[in-house]
């Protein structure tokens, strides 16, 4: 079983910081992608940004400049570290993770629960 673990969300003003981390564990190797995914009211989800097992990130371009993502391999865990918030950037960040089971035979495709951001003006 792989499990996704979200922290960092809350409420913050306008052109403040907020730092997201999601940890995975299981018995997993280090996840080959991972990232960083989000929901607003009444939208559809939408990728934000995604970085590789060897650091290629990519990002949306809604926040591009502003947010920055990160990973530590050792700890199966990444970052995403948004800056000059927006009270567009308000919705739901999912964490994903793309990877292989110790098996090595089954992959997996996994998400975390979510945790709110939410930017006020």
């Amino acid at each position: 079983q792989v499990r996704l673990v979200e922290s960092g969300g809350g409420l913050v003003q306008a052109r403040g910081s907020l730092r997201l981390s999601c940890a995975a564990s299981g018995s997993i190797f280090s996840p080959n992608v991972m990232g960083w995914y989000r929901q607003a009211p009444g939208k559809q989800r939408e990728l934000v940004a995604a970085i590789t097992r060897g650091g290629s990130g990519n990002y949306a371009d809604s926040v591009k400049g502003r947010f920055t993502i990160s990973r530590d391999d050792v700890k199966s865990t990444v970052y995403l570290q948004m800056n000059s918030l927006k009270p567009e950037d308000t919705a739901v960040y999912y964490c994903n993770a793309i990877g292989m089971l110790f098996d090595g035979i089954r992959d997996f495709n996994s998400w975390g629960r979510g945790t709110q951001v939410t930017v006020s003006s």
